[in-house]
């Protein structure tokens, strides 16, 4: 939970991370953003799920898990999202309802991994909008936002602050591995 000394109305209400950004978890990720390797996503998706199942985890039955978006120019040159193709097998896994589209990237940007922390801050702000086929504001579950890693989390920040100006009442932040 976000201590309410540092929580601001556009702040996180939540946030969980599975693993450290290390070992196996690492490679796996790596594989799948710069190797292609979407045939791995399933197992990722299966031990994730089985993770979020344990007691350490608590998250409520109803949920709408959206992934952190990539420009389309970029989900176009790698054929995929990752953070998309794992949060849709680990919302069906878990009854969840799945959003992909709610959140747009409308602005490309340099990869985060690229840059210092004040970089990442800069380089994602005010990169995503809301798709207007949704109206945020009707969704009565708390929304999850779903990426890889979280570094400085600039990026699930930036996406959290988005969704509760589009009226969304509660945003948890979910990664795959937090990094150091």
């Amino acid at each position: 939970m976000t201590h309410l000394g540092c929580k601001t109305p556009h702040s996180l209400d939540r946030l969980a991370s599975i693993w450290e950004y290390e070992g196996g978890i690492r490679k796996a990720i790596l594989a799948l953003k710069y190797k292609f390797a979407l045939e791995i996503t399933r197992e990722v998706s299966e031990l994730i799920a089985k993770e979020m199942k344990k007691e350490r985890f608590i998250f409520p039955s109803e949920l709408v898990l959206v992934p952190v978006p990539l420009h389309w120019h970029r989900a176009n040159w790698r054929g995929f999202n990752q953070v998309e193709e794992i949060g849709k097998l680990v919302a069906k896994e878990m009854g969840w309802k799945f959003i992909p589209d709610l959140l747009q990237k409308k602005i490309p940007t340099v990869p985060q991994t690229e840059l210092k922390r004040e970089e990442r801050l800069k380089n994602i702000r005010g990169i995503f909008s809301l798709n207007p086929r949704y109206n945020i504001q009707d969704t009565k579950y708390p929304v999850l936002i779903f990426d890889d890693v979280w570094t400085t989390g600039s990026t699930i920040k930036e996406a959290a602050k988005m969704l509760k100006r589009g009226g969304a009442k509660e945003i948890w932040g979910f990664t795959i591995a937090k990094g150091r």
